[in-house]
């Protein structure tokens, strides 16, 4: 599989401190690619630099073209896109019109095609979509912020900390959404601390700890390390043997 995202020896720094070291990864069409960790690991800083937020040094190529000079904007119209931890909504304004900022950078026949889109990922988001956003549950606010970035049709949907503070079924929930992206040709980047759900839908991880990775390959075979079901899963593989 040919690399849609690229991120090569990449370094961003806060002042003098290094938050992200060294780190290199790389997303392909079609493919979940989840990043794990504690709190603190670097993981959020990483996304943030990857979409323009953070200055980074290093490289990043995004399809073949170097990310280094485009603003956020020309990223998002290349087809990157990034769910924020907190989500970022326009509290005072309704759904539709919240995704409608989503699609600031499409013609009018895509942005009616993406919201067809959004309605069917998301039904519940139709069925209120005159309500205000900031009126929402958790779970309806986390389906919004995903339905807005997907506005653009991106070809790399990048989605930090989706399952923070919610309930266990709207977590589900959120993760078969995620899923389905990939099988309708989305690729994801996808940060989480629920390291057992993202692992069971990735096809590959990498394991962050201190701004650095220490661990990557298959989902499947990073589950199965005995450090990392120590450390992030809240069990060993000597536990689950002996039940």
């Amino acid at each position: 599989m040919s690399a849609l995202l690229t991120v090569s020896d990449v370094h961003v720094a806060y002042g003098k401190v290094e938050a992200v070291r060294a780190v290199s990864l790389d997303v392909a069409d079609n493919e979940i690619v989840t990043i794990i960790g504690a709190n603190g690991a670097g993981k959020t800083t990483l996304l943030n630099a990857v979409m323009g937020i953070l200055p980074l040094k290093g490289r990043v190529a995004f399809a073949g073209e170097d990310l280094g000079r485009l603003e956020i904007e020309d990223r998002v119209a290349a087809g990157l896109s990034l769910v924020p931890e907190h989500r970022e909504l326009f509290a005072s304004m309704n759904i539709e019109d919240n995704l409608q900022l989503g699609a600031f950078r499409v013609g009018r026949a895509r942005a009616a095609t993406s919201f067809e889109r959004v309605y069917t990922l998301f039904p519940r988001l139709k069925e209120r979509r005159k309500q205000l956003a900031g009126t929402l549950s958790g779970g309806e606010q986390q389906m919004l912020a995903m339905g807005r970035a997907l506005m653009g049709a991106p070809k790399l949907l990048m989605l930090d900390e989706p399952s923070l503070g919610l309930a266990p079924i709207i977590v589900a929930d959120i993760f078969r959404t995620v899923g389905e992206l990939r099988r309708a040709g989305v690729s994801v980047l996808l940060v989480e601390q629920n390291a057992q759900a993202a692992l069971a839908i990735a096809d590959r991880a990498y394991v962050m700890e201190l701004g650095e990775f220490v661990l990557s390959g298959t989902a499947k075979d990073i589950a199965a390390d005995q450090r990392v079901a120590a450390s992030y899963l809240g069990f060993t593989h000597e536990d689950e043997s002996a039940v």
